[in-house]
Protein backbone atom coordinates (compact mmCIF):
# COMPACT_ATOMS: atom_id res chain seq x y z
CA UNK A 1 0.00 0.00 0.00
CA UNK A 2 1.10 3.56 -0.63
CA UNK A 3 2.03 5.76 2.36
CA UNK A 4 -1.14 7.81 1.76
CA UNK A 5 -3.38 4.73 1.98
CA UNK A 6 -1.55 3.49 5.08
CA UNK A 7 -2.03 6.88 6.73
CA UNK A 8 -5.77 6.97 5.96
CA UNK A 9 -6.16 3.37 7.19
CA UNK A 10 -4.44 4.20 10.48
CA UNK A 11 -6.70 7.23 11.00
CA UNK A 12 -9.82 5.14 10.35
CA UNK A 13 -8.65 2.49 12.82
CA UNK A 14 -8.13 5.18 15.44
CA UNK A 15 -11.70 6.43 14.97
CA UNK A 16 -13.28 2.95 14.94
CA UNK A 17 -14.83 2.17 18.35
CA UNK A 18 -12.91 -0.57 20.14
CA UNK A 19 -15.24 -2.75 22.26
CA UNK A 20 -14.23 -3.50 25.84
CA UNK A 21 -15.81 -5.22 28.82
CA UNK A 22 -16.45 -3.36 32.08
CA UNK A 23 -18.05 -4.61 35.27
CA UNK A 24 -20.58 -2.36 37.03
CA UNK A 25 -21.98 -3.58 40.35
CA UNK A 26 -21.01 -7.12 39.40
CA UNK A 27 -22.74 -6.94 36.03
CA UNK A 28 -20.68 -7.46 32.88
CA UNK A 29 -21.34 -4.64 30.39
CA UNK A 30 -20.12 -4.00 26.87
CA UNK A 31 -18.75 -0.55 26.11
CA UNK A 32 -16.49 1.25 23.69
CA UNK A 33 -13.01 2.03 24.91
CA UNK A 34 -12.98 5.58 26.28
CA UNK A 35 -16.77 5.75 26.62
CA UNK A 36 -18.05 7.60 29.68
CA UNK A 37 -19.04 5.14 32.42
CA UNK A 38 -22.19 7.13 33.24
CA UNK A 39 -23.34 6.71 29.64
CA UNK A 40 -22.74 2.96 29.88
CA UNK A 41 -24.72 2.82 33.14
CA UNK A 42 -27.63 4.78 31.63
CA UNK A 43 -27.71 2.43 28.64
CA UNK A 44 -27.61 -0.63 30.92
CA UNK A 45 -30.31 0.84 33.20
CA UNK A 46 -27.96 0.98 36.18
CA UNK A 47 -28.99 3.89 38.38
CA UNK A 48 -26.36 6.51 39.16
CA UNK A 49 -27.78 9.86 40.35
CA UNK A 50 -26.51 12.88 38.43
CA UNK A 51 -27.45 16.51 37.96
CA UNK A 52 -24.77 18.19 35.84
CA UNK A 53 -24.48 15.61 33.04
CA UNK A 54 -25.72 16.57 29.57
CA UNK A 55 -24.92 14.36 26.59
CA UNK A 56 -24.51 17.34 24.24
CA UNK A 57 -21.81 18.89 26.45
CA UNK A 58 -18.34 17.71 27.38
CA UNK A 59 -17.97 15.92 30.77
CA UNK A 60 -17.77 18.36 33.65
CA UNK A 61 -18.11 16.57 36.99
CA UNK A 62 -19.56 19.53 38.86
CA UNK A 63 -22.41 18.08 40.92
CA UNK A 64 -20.33 15.19 42.40
CA UNK A 65 -23.46 13.07 42.88
CA UNK A 66 -22.37 10.52 40.29
CA UNK A 67 -19.25 9.54 42.22
CA UNK A 68 -18.39 5.83 42.04
CA UNK A 69 -15.61 3.57 43.26
CA UNK A 70 -13.46 1.66 40.78
CA UNK A 71 -10.60 -0.79 40.88
CA UNK A 72 -7.29 0.30 39.38
CA UNK A 73 -3.98 -1.49 39.86
CA UNK A 74 -5.39 -3.51 42.72
CA UNK A 75 -6.66 -0.55 44.76
CA UNK A 76 -10.03 1.20 45.04
CA UNK A 77 -10.33 4.80 43.92
CA UNK A 78 -13.19 7.30 43.63
CA UNK A 79 -14.15 9.34 40.58
CA UNK A 80 -17.16 10.98 38.97
CA UNK A 81 -18.74 8.49 36.57
CA UNK A 82 -19.35 11.28 34.04
CA UNK A 83 -15.57 11.68 33.61
CA UNK A 84 -14.44 8.09 34.20
CA UNK A 85 -13.65 6.34 30.91
CA UNK A 86 -14.24 2.72 30.02
CA UNK A 87 -11.24 0.43 29.65
CA UNK A 88 -10.90 -3.34 29.43
CA UNK A 89 -11.64 -5.05 32.74
CA UNK A 90 -12.57 -1.88 34.64
CA UNK A 91 -14.59 -2.74 37.77
CA UNK A 92 -17.01 -0.09 39.06
CA UNK A 93 -19.13 0.00 42.22
CA UNK A 94 -21.94 2.55 42.31
CA UNK A 95 -23.52 1.92 45.72
CA UNK A 96 -20.80 1.06 48.25
CA UNK A 97 -21.25 2.37 51.84
CA UNK A 98 -18.55 4.95 51.14
CA UNK A 99 -20.31 6.20 48.00
CA UNK A 100 -23.74 6.30 49.66
CA UNK A 101 -22.31 8.29 52.58
CA UNK A 102 -20.72 10.71 50.11
CA UNK A 103 -24.03 11.21 48.27
CA UNK A 104 -25.94 11.87 51.46
CA UNK A 105 -23.42 14.53 52.44
CA UNK A 106 -23.66 16.19 49.00
CA UNK A 107 -27.45 16.16 49.20
CA UNK A 108 -27.34 17.82 52.61
CA UNK A 109 -25.22 20.56 51.08
CA UNK A 110 -27.71 20.94 48.21
CA UNK A 111 -30.63 21.17 50.62
CA UNK A 112 -28.85 24.18 52.10
CA UNK A 113 -27.81 25.64 48.75
CA UNK A 114 -31.17 25.15 47.01
CA UNK A 115 -33.71 24.82 49.84
CA UNK A 116 -36.73 25.41 47.60
CA UNK A 117 -35.89 22.89 44.91
CA UNK A 118 -38.42 20.06 44.86
CA UNK A 119 -36.03 18.06 42.67
CA UNK A 120 -33.35 18.17 45.37
CA UNK A 121 -35.83 17.41 48.13
CA UNK A 122 -37.13 14.32 46.32
CA UNK A 123 -33.65 13.06 45.51
CA UNK A 124 -32.49 13.64 49.09
CA UNK A 125 -35.52 11.82 50.47
CA UNK A 126 -34.65 8.83 48.29
CA UNK A 127 -31.34 8.59 50.13
CA UNK A 128 -32.89 9.09 53.55
CA UNK A 129 -31.91 12.75 53.83
CA UNK A 130 -34.78 14.92 55.04
CA UNK A 131 -32.90 17.77 56.69
CA UNK A 132 -29.54 19.47 56.54
CA UNK A 133 -26.98 20.37 59.19
CA UNK A 134 -25.82 23.30 57.10
CA UNK A 135 -27.12 26.86 57.06
CA UNK A 136 -29.89 27.30 54.50
CA UNK A 137 -29.17 30.04 52.01
CA UNK A 138 -32.56 31.72 51.44
CA UNK A 139 -32.81 34.94 49.49
CA UNK A 140 -36.35 36.21 48.95
CA UNK A 141 -35.19 38.19 45.91
CA UNK A 142 -33.20 35.38 44.29
CA UNK A 143 -34.11 35.38 40.55
CA UNK A 144 -33.43 31.62 40.52
CA UNK A 145 -35.93 30.97 43.30
CA UNK A 146 -33.40 29.45 45.73
CA UNK A 147 -33.25 26.39 43.47
CA UNK A 148 -29.84 26.78 41.82
CA UNK A 149 -27.05 24.31 42.74
CA UNK A 150 -24.38 26.04 40.59
CA UNK A 151 -24.01 23.02 38.30
CA UNK A 152 -23.09 25.35 35.44
CA UNK A 153 -25.22 23.64 32.79
CA UNK A 154 -27.05 26.84 31.81
CA UNK A 155 -23.76 28.74 31.51
CA UNK A 156 -22.14 26.01 29.43
CA UNK A 157 -25.04 25.42 27.03
CA UNK A 158 -25.33 29.17 26.42
CA UNK A 159 -21.58 29.50 25.81
CA UNK A 160 -20.67 26.25 24.09
CA UNK A 161 -23.75 25.45 22.01
CA UNK A 162 -25.77 28.63 21.56
CA UNK A 163 -22.73 30.93 21.56
CA UNK A 164 -24.53 33.84 23.21
CA UNK A 165 -22.70 33.88 26.57
CA UNK A 166 -25.63 35.58 28.26
CA UNK A 167 -24.93 34.51 31.84
CA UNK A 168 -21.94 33.41 33.89
CA UNK A 169 -20.76 32.77 37.43
CA UNK A 170 -20.73 35.95 39.48
CA UNK A 171 -18.79 36.55 42.74
CA UNK A 172 -16.72 33.94 44.58
CA UNK A 173 -16.96 31.37 47.35
CA UNK A 174 -20.26 31.23 49.24
CA UNK A 175 -21.45 34.35 47.39
CA UNK A 176 -21.24 32.75 43.95
CA UNK A 177 -24.39 32.97 41.83
CA UNK A 178 -25.28 32.53 38.18
CA UNK A 179 -26.51 35.69 36.49
CA UNK A 180 -26.05 38.20 33.69
CA UNK A 181 -23.30 40.85 33.92
CA UNK A 182 -24.13 43.28 36.75
CA UNK A 183 -27.37 41.28 37.27
CA UNK A 184 -28.94 43.39 34.53
CA UNK A 185 -30.78 42.80 31.25
CA UNK A 186 -28.55 41.28 28.56
CA UNK A 187 -29.51 42.10 24.97
CA UNK A 188 -27.33 39.22 23.70
CA UNK A 189 -30.01 36.77 24.85
CA UNK A 190 -31.80 35.03 21.96
CA UNK A 191 -34.65 33.77 24.13
CA UNK A 192 -33.97 30.20 22.99
CA UNK A 193 -34.70 28.75 26.46
CA UNK A 194 -31.88 26.20 26.15
CA UNK A 195 -30.76 27.22 29.64
CA UNK A 196 -34.14 26.29 31.10
CA UNK A 197 -34.22 23.04 29.14
CA UNK A 198 -30.98 21.76 30.70
CA UNK A 199 -31.50 23.11 34.24
CA UNK A 200 -31.81 20.01 36.47
CA UNK A 201 -33.62 21.82 39.30
CA UNK A 202 -36.06 23.92 37.22
CA UNK A 203 -34.59 27.09 38.68
CA UNK A 204 -34.84 29.29 35.58
CA UNK A 205 -38.02 31.33 35.21
CA UNK A 206 -39.24 32.44 31.79
CA UNK A 207 -42.53 34.06 30.85
CA UNK A 208 -44.27 35.00 27.61
CA UNK A 209 -46.64 37.95 27.54
CA UNK A 210 -47.87 39.25 24.21
CA UNK A 211 -45.03 40.25 21.94
CA UNK A 212 -42.32 39.78 24.58
CA UNK A 213 -40.54 36.84 26.17
CA UNK A 214 -39.20 37.77 29.59
CA UNK A 215 -36.15 35.89 30.81
CA UNK A 216 -37.03 36.62 34.44
CA UNK A 217 -33.96 34.91 35.88
CA UNK A 218 -31.57 36.82 33.60
CA UNK A 219 -32.11 40.40 34.70
CA UNK A 220 -35.67 40.35 33.33
CA UNK A 221 -34.24 40.42 29.82
CA UNK A 222 -36.90 41.17 27.19
CA UNK A 223 -36.83 39.29 23.89
CA UNK A 224 -39.15 40.29 21.05
CA UNK A 225 -41.31 37.52 19.59
CA UNK A 226 -42.28 37.08 15.94
CA UNK A 227 -46.00 37.33 15.13
CA UNK A 228 -47.61 34.95 12.66
CA UNK A 229 -49.42 36.99 9.97
CA UNK A 230 -52.02 34.24 9.50
CA UNK A 231 -53.19 33.32 13.00
CA UNK A 232 -51.80 36.36 14.86
CA UNK A 233 -50.00 34.22 17.44
CA UNK A 234 -46.54 35.13 18.73
CA UNK A 235 -44.49 32.01 18.27
CA UNK A 236 -40.68 32.47 18.30
CA UNK A 237 -37.99 34.99 19.24
CA UNK A 238 -37.21 37.22 16.27
CA UNK A 239 -33.45 37.31 16.81
CA UNK A 240 -33.23 33.53 17.16
CA UNK A 241 -35.41 32.96 14.09
CA UNK A 242 -33.28 35.31 12.01
CA UNK A 243 -30.09 33.48 13.01
CA UNK A 244 -31.59 30.11 12.11
CA UNK A 245 -33.08 31.31 8.83
CA UNK A 246 -29.74 32.82 7.79
CA UNK A 247 -28.16 29.36 7.90
CA UNK A 248 -30.80 27.63 5.76
CA UNK A 249 -29.71 27.01 2.18
CA UNK A 250 -31.62 27.46 -0.03
CA UNK A 251 -33.34 30.20 2.00
CA UNK A 252 -36.99 30.01 2.95
CA UNK A 253 -39.44 32.15 1.04
CA UNK A 254 -41.05 34.99 3.01
CA UNK A 255 -44.50 33.44 2.95
CA UNK A 256 -43.12 30.36 4.71
CA UNK A 257 -40.50 32.03 6.89
CA UNK A 258 -42.78 34.42 8.75
CA UNK A 259 -45.63 32.08 9.67
CA UNK A 260 -45.77 29.80 12.71
CA UNK A 261 -45.15 26.04 12.44
CA UNK A 262 -48.84 25.21 12.91
CA UNK A 263 -49.96 27.47 10.06
CA UNK A 264 -47.05 26.24 7.94
CA UNK A 265 -48.16 22.62 8.44
CA UNK A 266 -51.76 23.56 7.74
CA UNK A 267 -50.80 25.29 4.49
CA UNK A 268 -48.77 22.27 3.36
CA UNK A 269 -51.64 19.92 4.21
CA UNK A 270 -54.16 22.06 2.28
CA UNK A 271 -51.81 22.23 -0.70
CA UNK A 272 -51.42 18.45 -0.74
CA UNK A 273 -55.17 17.91 -0.43
CA UNK A 274 -55.81 20.35 -3.31
CA UNK A 275 -53.16 18.66 -5.43
CA UNK A 276 -54.61 15.24 -4.70
CA UNK A 277 -58.12 16.45 -5.58
CA UNK A 278 -56.85 17.87 -8.86
CA UNK A 279 -55.37 14.51 -9.86
CA UNK A 280 -58.68 12.70 -9.54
Amino acid sequence: MTPEIVSVTEELLKKTPHPVTVIIDGRTCRANEGEIILEVAIRERIEIPHLCYEASLSPYGACRLCMVEFMRRGRMEMATSCTLRAEEGLEVITDSPKILSHRRMILELYLAEAPRSEVIKELAKKYGVTKTRFFKKIDKEDPLGNKCILCGLCVRVCNEIIGASVMSFVNRGPYTVVSTPFLEENTACLGCMACAAVCPTHAIEIGNLGAERTMVSWGKTQVKLRKCPQCGRYFAPESLSDEVYAKIDPPLTEDIRDICPECRSSNIAHAEISAASGRR
